[in-house]
C-alpha cells in the first residue's frame, strides 16, 4: 500500500470535503454519488473553505459500486441511517487486503461493518469539522477539519497504533488534513459524543444554532450538564476524559462560527435523524452500566417524538 487508492462512500459535507482534499494532494480517489452524480461527473467538486477555496473540475465519479475499482481504503461517510446499504456497497470495492474507514458519528457503528468485511479490516474515524453541503457537488467548509483515527477491536478494546494507521495518517497529512492517531477508538468516540449529544440534540429541540445555544445562560448550562452525563457514562466503561475536557468543548463552541448541526439540517430537510447512533446507543450503554442520565434520557425522548412527527408530516 505504498500508493493507496481511496473510495468515498457518501460524497457529502464530510466525505466530499476529505475526498476532495485527498485528490487535490495527488492521491487516487473514487467517489460514489447518488442524486448529484450527473452534475459531479460533468462539473466536478467545488470546495469553499476557510483554508482556501478550490475546484476539482474532473473527479472519478460513479453511481454504481460495480463500476468502481477495488480500493485500498474505503471511506464510509454516509449518515448512519443509510448503513443498511453497506452489505451491498462494501464487498465489491474493498481490496482483499484493504480497510474500511468509518467517518461516522455515534457509538457502536463499527461492529455492523465488521460483520460485513471482518473485524481486522475496520477502522474508525472521528471528524471534528464544521462543514455543509450547499448544492450539487458544492461543499462549504466552515471551521475545523481534524480527524482522529483508531483501529477497531472486538468489544472496543484498545487497538494500538498500527502501521496502516500511520500510512493513512501520512496521506491525510499530505492533504493538509490535521490527523491524530489514537490507541483507543472507544475513548475517542466518547470524546466526540461529549459534543455531539448536547449540540446535535439541542439544536433540533430548541430550533437553534450552536451560537444561540451558547449565548443563553440556561441552554449553555444545559449543554454543560449533558456533557457531564456523557463523561459519566464513559467513566463507567473505564474511559476517563481529562478533567478540563468539558470546559475545553465549551470554549471551542464559543469560538466556533455560527453553525447548524448535521442533525438540525436533517430535521429541517425532513430526513431521518441519526438518533440511535448519536443518542440512543450511548443511552443504552448508560442503562447497561446502571448510570443515571436523566437529561440525556429526556433529550432522547423529545427527539424520538420530533423525528416521528417530522417523518409523518413528510408522508
Amino acid at each position: 500500500m505504498a500508493t493507496r487508492s481511496y473510495a468515498i462512500i457518501g460524497t457529502g459535507a464530510v466525505g466530499g470535503f476529505y475526498g476532495a482534499k485527498l485528490q487535490k494532494a495527488g492521491l487516487e480517489v473514487h467517489f460514489l454519488l447518488n442524486r448529484d452524480y450527473e452534475f459531479v461527473r460533468t462539473q466536478g467538486l467545488k470546495i469553499d473553505s476557510l483554508e482556501g477555496n478550490f475546484t476539482l473540475p474532473q473527479v472519478q465519479a460513479y453511481n454504481d459500486v460495480h463500476q468502481m475499482p477495488p480500493c485500498d481504503v474505503v471511506i464510509v461517510a454516509l449518515k448512519t441511517t443509510h448503513n443498511y446499504l453497506l452489505p451491498q456497497l462494501l464487498p465489491p470495492i474493498v481490496k482483499p487486503d484493504g480497510v474500511v474507514l468509518l467517518l461516522q458519528n455515534g457509538l457502536n457503528v463499527e461492529p455492523q461493518i465488521a460483520e460485513i468485511v471482518g473485524e481486522k479490516r475496520v477502522m474508525g474515524g472521528l471528524c471534528f469539522i464544521c462543514s455543509n453541503k450547499v448544492g450539487p457537488g458544492h461543499i462549504q467548509h466552515i471551521d475545523y477539519s481534524a480527524v482522529h483515527l483508531g483501529e477497531y477491536q472486538a468489544q472496543y478494546q484498545p487497538g494500538g497504533i498500527s502501521e496502516r494507521m500511520q500510512e493513512i495518517g501520512r496521506d491525510f497529512q499530505q492533504a493538509n488534513i490535521p490527523v491524530e492517531l489514537t490507541e483507543d477508538l472507544m475513548l475517542s468516540r466518547w470524546k466526540k459524543l461529549v459534543w455531539n449529544i448536547p449540540y446535535n440534540g439541542l439544536s433540533v429541540v430548541l430550533d437553534a444554532r450552536t451560537d444561540e445555544i451558547m449565548a443563553n445562560p440556561e441552554t449553555r448550562l444545559l449543554a454543560e450538564e449533558l456533557m457531564g452525563e456523557v463523561v459519566a457514562i464513559a467513566s463507567s466503561y473505564n474511559r476517563h476524559l481529562p478533567k478540563n475536557y468539558i470546559e475545553l468543548m465549551l470554549d471551542h463552541t464559543d469560538k466556533m462560527k455560527p453553525y447548524l448541526t448535521s442533525m438540525k439540517l436533517d430535521y429541517d430537510a425532513h430526513r431521518p435523524l441519526e438518533l440511535e447512533a448519536i443518542v440512543g446507543n450511548p443511552l443504552q450503554a448508560a442503562i447497561a452500566q446502571g448510570v443515571d442520565v436523566p437529561k440525556i434520557t429526556m433529550l432522547y425522548q423529545q427527539l424520538k417524538f420530533l423525528d416521528a412527527r417530522n417523518q409523518t408530516i413528510l408522508r
